[in-house]
């Protein structure tokens, strides 16, 4: 008998520094920004919402800046020295991060400049908008000639990070991980559930049939979930103009629960040691709370 075979394909490898539907979000955006010739942009988000791997993937393009939560630490470690190795790193009093859209357009009028819209791609939407400066506007580089700026929003979970997915599912065919049309069942750990229905909706589009995608819910009930899929999917039909797909298009989606209902940062007894033990087998590096 022929024995099972099954791959682990890492999205995570850098997690919390680059990982899931954040950078897929990414995926979705970057050609609107070269597209648009965008010199800089600006997102928010602590160190663990990802969005130091925003700025990394950004930099091949432009200049990223970052505006982090909280002070300056008095000798710069980890994620927050990864931020400023590549780009501009902004902190901001946790008064006023508190409410990000009023933070995001106070920084752009005391940056961006009156002659170029500033590109927001904001939750679901690509919006352009006029900056007036403020009194305090500052060129932070001046000399590097005409800069336009974006601004990216914070986290993964929008319909238009659906399409970084739809590229993933695309490549996953293209590149001998799977065949199209061998019955594939791909099990994905599921948060906000946005990478599970980015992956069932890339299958549906690019119509692979024997494809299926199982979520495993992690932090909110079925109800959620389904919600979740039904905003996202309509979110993202209606950005790209596609109505129409909705009623006839069916994903091919299951979620399952967990055996042991799984909190973030709660490791459960034995979890430790599988790790190691799958370690010194395979080669694979997981760890209990993220894989």
């Amino acid at each position: 008998k022929e024995p099972r075979k099954f791959r682990v394909i890492r999205d995570d490898l850098l997690h919390p520094t680059l990982g899931g539907n954040k950078i897929r979000k990414l995926d979705a955006v970057v050609p609107f920004l070269k597209d648009e010739e965008i010199t800089d942009v600006v997102t928010c988000g602590g160190c663990h919402a990802a969005a130091v791997g925003t700025k990394r993937r950004l930099r091949i393009l432009c200049m990223g800046h970052l505006l982090l939560r909280g002070e300056k630490l008095e000798v710069t470690t980890g994620y927050n020295l990864i931020s400023e190795v590549y780009g501009n790193v902004v902190y901001v009093p946790r008064t006023e991060y508190a409410d990000r859209q009023k933070m995001l357009s106070s920084h752009m009028e005391r940056v961006a400049c009156s002659e170029e819209p500033v590109l927001w791609l904001n939750g679901n939407s690509i919006t352009r908008e006029t900056i007036t400066p403020s009194e305090n506007s500052k060129l932070l580089e001046p000399g590097r000639g005409r800069r336009k700026w974006a601004v990216l929003g914070e986290g993964g979970a929008s319909g238009l990070a659906l399409l970084g997915f739809i590229r993933l599912v695309r490549w996953l065919s293209e590149n001998e991980v799977f065949e199209r049309h061998d019955k594939i069942k791909i099990v994905v750990d599921s948060g906000t559930g946005t990478s599970a229905i980015g992956l069932a909706l890339g299958i549906a589009l690019l119509g692979y049939a024997r494809w299926e995608i199982v979520g495993v819910m992690l932090s909110g009930s079925r109800d959620y979930y389904e919600r979740q899929t039904k905003n996202l999917v309509t979110d993202f039909l209606q950005q790209f103009r596609c109505d129409q797909l909705a009623e006839a298009l069916s994903l091919p989606l299951v979620w399952e629960e967990r055996k042991r209902v799984r909190r973030f940062e709660k490791i459960f007894g034995g979890e430790i040691g599988a790790c190691k033990s799958i370690a010194r087998q395979t080669g694979i590096l997981l760890d209990p709370i993220y894989t």
